[in-house]
């Protein structure tokens, strides 16, 4: 069973890391994959280049067993949608189980991506529970509490799984280096170090 985790991060930041390590343990996937966005089609575009943010990534990454980078969205043009990404991978995967990873507040606006519909067809969605913050059930009929279900079919389910509480954003850390402050400690500090030695979000 893989998982997938996409995102612009800009930069990426141990919120990202620790719920995304907290998944692969707790469904116990075969493999992660990072995927990082070109051009995410419901933010703002990256600050960064698609070269910086995998460099961050890959160094955050370093030495975590079934972690990867995908790359496949960088080397689309246009706007990173799921439902292309996850086309892309069933036909490279085959009968291998797939899990849309999300945070609550992207399952929220989930039912106005780009065919939602289509995109349960391809993969089940794990949706990153916080601790004391109810989930909206927006699809009660797919909702399961057993992770097998997951690795016994495809597609189509959703599922819970709780994360740690870390309340960080890669939006407060740009904007902590735009005004002279040390986001240390929340981020790795070889990320850090890339964004020290590029002179990045200054």
């Amino acid at each position: 069973m893989i998982g997938i985790l996409g995102g612009a991060f800009d930069p990426v930041h141990h919120g990202h890391l620790r719920t995304a390590l907290d998944v692969k343990e707790g469904l116990q996937l075969d493999e992660l994959r990072l995927i990082p966005l070109r051009d995410p089609p419901h933010k703002d575009h990256p600050n960064c280049t698609p070269e910086q943010r995998t460099e961050m990534l890959e160094v955050a990454t370093a030495g975590l067993k079934g972690v990867t980078i995908d790359h496949r969205e960088l080397d689309r043009s246009g706007k990173s949608y799921s439902l292309l990404t996850l086309q892309s991978l069933r036909q490279e995967l085959g009968e291998t189980p797939i899990c849309l990873i999300l945070g609550q507040d992207a399952f929220r606006g989930f039912p106005k991506w780009h065919k939602p519909v289509e995109i349960l067809q391809l993969a089940h969605l794990v949706i990153m529970q916080r601790p004391g913050r109810p989930v909206e059930n927006l699809y009660p009929e797919r909702l399961t509490a057993n992770p097998e279900e997951l690795d016994a079919s495809l597609a189509g389910k959703i599922y819970l799984q709780l994360v740690t509480q870390l309340d960080i954003s890669s939006t407060k850390i740009r904007e902590m280096l735009r005004t002279g402050q040390s986001p240390r400690y929340l981020l790795p500090d070889a990320v850090l170090a890339i964004i020290e030695r590029d002179g990045l979000y200054r």
